[in-house]
């Protein structure tokens, strides 16, 4: 059965700008509020994120918070029961992106990774199904949004490969414990946003790489997590939006 989101409440983690800005926006073009949270983002752009949602005829609620830390995941729901008292869908998409190899990470870089890209979504999970948990009739759906790193070794990227794949993990475990009133799902994207230190040249190159020879869109993304959200028969899924990377 397909699950109509109009009227719900969606959490979308890191989404003032990129990836989770495109998520935030095609939920809210089917009809959710959404929440927009942000940590160090520069507040023109959330500004701007916050009146696009909101040209949608949703609601949008801003909220700075660092949800690596037990205070800032309490303001951040804090915030949420007190604006919607519920929520629907939970995106997990904030991340950091080290690049480092093994033996050059220090602790500080390996405890920053972890905090950011796998306690973050662990503290969000347990508070966004007590809410979900309170929904008449109970229920929800967690998206977590992972990368290349959960599934194989990522030399360039040691440490940020081992929280993503901690990420993985949670995913796995959550759909477990919380089924049957909370669906959990991940996703891996590929390129889908061209780095700002790379030329169009490289950037085609990349996508070439691909079984599909083209790069993608952060438009892409959103639209896997809207099936997610909205697919009430599937859970402890990961959907790959990489143009067939994972097997080139």
């Amino acid at each position: 059965m397909q699950i109509d989101i109009a009227g719900q409440v969606a959490l979308v983690t890191g989404s003032a700008h990129r990836v989770g800005r495109g998520i935030a926006l095609q939920l809210a073009r089917m009809g959710a509020h959404i929440v927009i949270h942000y940590n160090s983002t520069d507040e023109d752009t959330v500004r701007d994120t916050v009146q696009d949602v909101k040209s949608m005829g949703v609601n949008a609620l801003s909220i700075q918070a660092d949800i690596s830390t037990r205070e800032g995941v309490s303001k951040l729901f804090g915030a949420i029961v007190e604006e919607y008292k519920r929520l629907d869908i939970l995106v997990n998409n904030a991340s950091i992106f080290q690049q480092r190899q093994l033996l050059d990470v220090t602790l500080e870089d390996w405890n920053k990774s972890i905090a950011v890209n796998a306690t973050a979504p662990f503290l969000c999970t347990q508070a966004a199904a007590e809410l979900m948990r309170k929904n008449s009739p109970p229920g929800g759906a967690i998206v977590n949004i992972l990368d290349r790193g959960a599934i194989m070794p990522w030399k360039a990227y040691a440490n940020h490969g081992v929280s993503k794949a901690a990420l993985y993990m949670l995913s796995q475990t959550s759909a477990v414990t919380l089924a049957p009133e909370i669906r959990v799902n991940a996703i891996i994207p590929g390129p889908v946003m061209k780095p700002e230190n790379e030329t169009d040249e490289q950037w085609e190159a990349t996508g070439q790489r691909n079984l599909l020879q083209q790069t993608g869109s952060p438009e892409d993304v959103a639209r896997a997590v809207a099936y997610l959200v909205t697919e009430s028969f599937i859970t402890g899924t990961v959907i790959h939006v990489n143009g067939g990377r994972h097997l080139a």
